[in-house]
C-alpha cells in the first residue's frame, strides 16, 4: 500500500499550491502580480499597444484610366507586417505609344492626412506595348508612417500620353 500513499504525498502539495489565488493589488498591472510574486523578480512593465496596423490595400479595388492611346490598370497589393514599401501592380496597354516610361519618375502618392510621397522603384521592362511591373513608394515619410490614419489614397501618374491620371481609394 505505500504507492497510494506515495501519489497523495506527491500530489497534495500540487493540489494546495494550484487552490491558492493571488488576488492583484489595484495599483499593479495584470502581469505583474505573478512577477511581484517571485523571490528576486521584477515586476514587468504594461504592454504598449503596437502601431495602428497599416489597411488591407489588396481588398481595395483594381482601377482603371482609360486617357488618351494608353490604358493604365492599378492594383494595390497589400503590406506585409513592417514592410518599408507601399506596392502597386501597374499594367499599361496600348497598340499607339511606345512605353518606355520610368513611372517612378511620374508617379507620387497622397493621403488625406498631407502626405506627399515621391515612387520610390518602378520594377518593370521598359518599352514594348503591353507593360506590367511594380510601382513602390515608401511606407515611411520623415519618420511617419504614410498609411497611418490616412482614409483616403491617391495615386497620381503624369504624362502618359495624358496630362494626369488619378487613382483614388477610401481606405477601410
Amino acid at each position: 500500500m505505500k504507492a497510494p500513499r506515495a501519489a497523495v504525498l506527491v500530489l497534495a502539495p500540487l493540489l494546495v499550491a494550484c487552490s491558492s489565488v493571488a488576488q492583484p493589488s489595484a495599483e499593479l498591472t495584470p502581469a505583474a502580480p505573478l512577477a511581484a510574486e517571485l523571490p528576486g523578480a521584477t515586476p514587468t512593465a504594461p504592454e504598449v499597444p503596437s502601431a495602428v496596423p497599416a489597411p488591407n490595400l489588396a481588398r481595395l479595388p483594381v482601377l482603371t484610366d482609360e486617357q488618351g492611346a494608353v490604358i493604365v490598370e492599378v492594383a494595390p497589393r497589400d503590406p506585409a507586417e513592417g514592410a518599408s514599401q507601399i506596392e502597386f501592380e501597374v499594367s499599361l496597354n496600348t497598340h499607339a505609344v511606345d512605353l518606355s516610361f520610368d513611372l517612378a519618375q511620374l508617379s507620387t502618392l497622397t493621403t488625406d492626412t498631407g502626405l506627399v510621397v515621391p515612387a520610390s522603384m518602378w520594377d518593370a521592362p521598359l518599352g514594348g506595348h503591353h507593360v506590367s511591373g511594380t510601382l513602390m513608394f515608401p511606407s515611411t515619410l520623415d519618420g511617419t508612417a504614410v498609411l497611418e490614419n490616412a482614409r483616403t489614397l491617391t495615386l497620381t501618374i503624369v504624362d502618359v500620353d495624358a496630362a494626369v491620371r488619378t487613382f483614388e481609394w477610401q481606405l477601410p
